[in-house]
């Protein structure tokens, strides 16, 4: 089991950058070349949402983006540190919270659209959204 691990600062510009990591990632582990947009895009609304999160709630932990390939699937885990508790329900307490909880609400659809294995969990330590792809095992490690 192979995993590349990224960590980056609560900015929306370095979205783009964990989207295309991912996308090479999951290139290399054999993920079909049909479902690599799938992959950016869940990446990057799940990156997005965690970025919004972080910056609603004042967290200065940067995002974790876990790359996992095993022998027949790839997954990716983006984490946020908001931990579960009061108020902190995947959005932030007081003025602005129900439109921070829509938009992360709309973030999850989006990648409930587009990933057909996903797992949003919580806890103390915050929240993760996992997503996972079948691979290809005739085309994994081609570059």
């Amino acid at each position: 089991m192979a995993t590349v691990e990224l960590l980056f600062s609560a900015l929306p510009e370095h979205v783009r950058t964990a989207r295309l990591v991912a996308a090479a990632v999951a290139r290399r582990a054999g993920v079909d070349e049909a479902v690599l947009d799938e992959v950016r895009l869940a990446v990057g609304e799940a990156c997005t949402r965690a970025v919004g999160l972080h910056r609603m709630n004042e967290v200065d932990q940067p995002v974790l983006v876990r790359l996992t390939e095993e022998e027949k699937k790839f997954s990716i885990e983006v984490g946020d540190g908001i931990p579960a508790g009061p108020g902190a329900s995947g959005g932030p307490a007081g003025a602005g919270a129900d439109e921070a909880d829509d938009e992360s609400r709309m973030g999850l659809a989006v990648i409930s659209g587009l990933v057909d294995d996903v797992e949003v969990t919580t806890g103390p330590d915050g929240g993760t959204i996992r997503m996972t792809w079948p691979v290809s095992p005739a085309a994994v490690h081609q570059v």
